[in-house]
């Protein structure tokens, strides 16, 4: 039985989130019956990163195992054409090596937050980015997120929810850029807590606000209390951009 590594990209918004979850609609759900109406066979994908209502992807990977080998181009273009009323596209579709998963074979995770910093609100961005008017000082932002790099407990920026076995995680890059009105923070790490992106985001705005410091994110992180983290940044603004695999597959 063949297995297909899928690149998905999608806008977040219309979903609630990437996991199945009933009749509510999820990218997993829609994806599952594209796959069926395709295939006329009931699978069940595999994600690299399971992503929150309203949370878009770039590069997210998933896998799925088909009982027919078919060519891994017509495999995309076929999905393609079953989810041509979604917000959901295959970018790219590969026969996986023996043994690849798509949650267990990744080596590193990718998220990109955008944040649009400007009085004026977004129109053609909408449910894309965050909004902050004030203006942010994104080298102030970039040098407070170096306190967050390494391995370190994250359970200020650990969602109460979060069903993760340790809070522990290694925060492997952490960097913040202004590209014209926008801000951009980068993350990047082989695993996150749930909402740690969009908790990390928001205390890191409050620095760029000029209401923390860099002393004041080191003081939260190190208090381990979820009651430390600054606000949590929405969900529009964060998107997967890719996932790395140890035989160098990446979507970035």
């Amino acid at each position: 039985m063949p297995r297909y590594r899928l690149t998905l990209e999608y806008d977040g918004g219309p979903y609630k989130g990437f996991q199945a979850q009933g009749d509510l609609p999820t990218v997993q759900g829609v994806v599952e019956r594209a796959v069926m109406a395709f295939t006329g066979e009931a699978v069940r994908l595999q994600a690299a990163g399971r992503t929150d209502t309203g949370v878009h992807a770039t590069g997210q990977v998933v896998h799925v195992d088909l009982a027919r080998d078919w060519p891994a181009q017509t495999v995309r273009n076929a999905l393609n054409a079953h989810l041509v009323d979604e917000a959901v596209v295959v970018l790219d579709a590969e026969v996986a090596p023996e043994g690849w998963h798509a949650r267990f074979s990744a080596t590193e995770r990718r998220y990109l937050y955008r944040i649009l910093n400007r009085p004026a609100p977004p129109a053609l961005d909408r449910g894309r980015v965050w909004h902050v008017k004030s203006h942010l000082d994104a080298d102030a932002m970039h040098a407070a997120a170096q306190v967050l790099v390494g391995h370190h407990d994250f359970t200020t920026f650990r969602d109460l929810a979060c069903q993760a076995k340790s809070p522990v995680k290694t925060l492997d890059l952490a960097e913040v850029s202004r590209r014209g009105e926008e801000v951009w923070l980068s993350f990047a790490s082989r695993s996150f807590l749930h909402r740690q992106v969009r908790s990390m985001t928001g205390t890191l705005a409050e620095v760029g606000v000029g209401r923390w410091t860099s002393q004041d994110v080191k003081a939260a992180l190190e208090a381990r209390d979820r009651r430390a983290c600054g606000p949590v940044a929405p969900a529009s603004g964060l998107s997967l951009t890719g996932v790395a695999y140890a035989e160098g597959g990446a979507a970035k």
